[in-house]
């Protein structure tokens, strides 16, 4: 039988994807406490008891405008795309006194939950998006990796391009930027070749990846027991920045891959997680990157697969024994 507790859901206020979840959780008659922590103060409030007694630490409430929670209640969180609060009327060394007493409160209050289901939890989020690491489990596991280098030595990274001539650059994280005036940036996976490499390299690691010869992309959505492969066809290198341009076709993993997958997300301790791959001309499949609180919402609504669903199911089941 499901837990009986309420869902708590931690996300931005225009989360659509998170909304997908819970309208089949509301659909089900689970309760759900939807909240985000830079609500915190009269739109969040929280205590947490910790502490020698008979029920499990920790205890306390969760209180939002609508809802009160009890801490020990939580049947599953659901840790989507929460924003941090930035205290922006303090002076800086006060807002960043603030934020780090919120992440460190709030944030291992949540992180201690017992008897709750983490999808996922945010410590293993945090390990997972290192892509040095994922890069290694990744080969460990037997998937096909491009060769990669990571690296601030220019005459390392030259050599490297040289080698492999057709050779792209990523970033080793994704990070909001913005240019003075305002206007957001962001940076996609862009060709590179030796000769335009210069000494500000040694600023700070790049990752550079030898290109593959791909005829297709491949976003794999792995929920529970539950895989997702979609196949992403376009003639673009980095099909993100043209969602227009491309179109999308369900398709079954050979099951060693599904299997190194689930085995990759088990590894972090991840209940769900989003996969690149690329498909080549060979059919073989290399392995990019994963995303473990990827975005997914529009290939449900572009190919009709019940992934909403599919997380309905874990975060209603809470955890197992």
């Amino acid at each position: 039988m499901p837990a009986a507790g309420p869902v708590a859901v931690v996300t931005e206020v225009d989360d659509v994807t998170a909304d997908m979840v819970i309208s089949e959780l509301n659909r089900r008659g689970v309760p759900v406490v939807r909240f985000d922590p830079s609500d915190i103060g009269d739109r969040l409030l929280v205590t947490a008891r910790f502490g020698s007694g008979p029920r499990p630490a920790p205890t306390g409430r969760l209180r939002t405008p609508s809802r009160v929670t009890r801490l020990d209640d939580v049947r599953s969180l659901y840790w989507r795309r929460p924003t941090w609060p930035h205290f922006e009327h303090l002076d800086a060394p006060d807002a960043r006194f603030a934020t780090a007493q919120v992440r460190h409160g709030l944030g291992g209050a949540l992180y201690a939950l017992t008897n709750c289901r983490y999808v996922n939890h945010p410590l293993c989020n945090y390990a997972a998006e290192h892509k040095p690491l994922q890069l290694a489990v990744a080969g460990r596991l037997g998937l096909v990796v491009p060769p990669t280098l990571i690296s601030n030595d220019p005459a390392a990274v030259r050599a490297f391009l040289t080698e492999h001539g057709h050779a792209v650059h990523k970033t080793l994280r994704w990070t909001p930027y913005r240019r003075p005036d305002g206007i957001g940036l962001t940076t996609w996976t862009e060709p590179v070749t030796a000769a335009e490499v210069d000494e500000s390299v040694v600023a700070v690691p790049h990752l550079f990846q030898a290109r593959v010869d791909k005829v297709a992309d491949v976003r794999v959505v792995v929920v529970g027991p539950k895989v997702f492969a979609i196949r992403i066809d376009s003639d673009l290198l980095d099909w993100r920045t043209d969602y227009d341009a491309l179109t999308y076709t369900p398709m079954t993993l050979p099951v060693g891959t599904e299997r190194a997958l689930t085995a990759h997300l088990k590894h972090f301790g991840l209940a769900s997680g989003s996969f690149d791959l690329c498909l080549t001309r060979d059919g073989d499949l290399h392995w990019l990157e994963l995303n473990p609180n990827g975005q997914w919402g529009w290939l449900e609504d572009e190919t009709g697969l019940p992934i909403a669903a599919a997380f309905a199911d874990l975060l209603e089941q809470g955890a197992t024994p």
